[in-house]
């Protein structure tokens, strides 16, 4: 639980942004690969979890072989798939969390308990 809550902490303090690659000499020389798809929140947390586990392992390392760099690679795509989708998953719980916030302000009690419970059914997939 205090991983997952490090894990959002981290992730909001970032503010995530996913980078576009853009056609080069290098993109001609390096085999690219998809990654594991992150379809939902639960499997973008799940992947961010595992490949990073398996990144801080390779890393963990005094020297780095071609490799390991070669499976760094790879890791990397899904752990971008990973982050992209947390990173829509989070913009739209704000978006939430704002009509909490609002409809608190307003006193719209009934408004209040089903966007919170929105708000909370997607926060809960990140801190538990």
């Amino acid at each position: 639980m205090k991983a997952r809550s490090l894990l959002t902490g981290a992730i909001l303090a970032m503010g995530i942004t996913t980078v576009a690659h853009e056609t080069s000499a290098h993109d001609e020389r390096v085999d690219h690969y998809k990654g594991l798809p992150a379809a939902t929140l639960d499997h973008a947390v799940k992947n961010f979890s595992e490949y990073n586990r398996r990144l801080e392992i390779i890393l963990d390392k005094n020297e780095l072989t071609s490799d390991d760099l070669d499976t760094i690679h790879q890791l990397s795509y899904t752990l971008e798939n990973a982050l992209e989708k947390i990173r829509e998953e989070l913009s739209a719980l704000a978006e939430t969390l704002e009509e909490v916030h609002l409809a608190s302000e307003t006193g719209e009690a009934d408004r209040v308990m089903a966007e919170g419970g929105a708000y909370l059914s997607v926060a809960r997939k990140l801190i538990e």
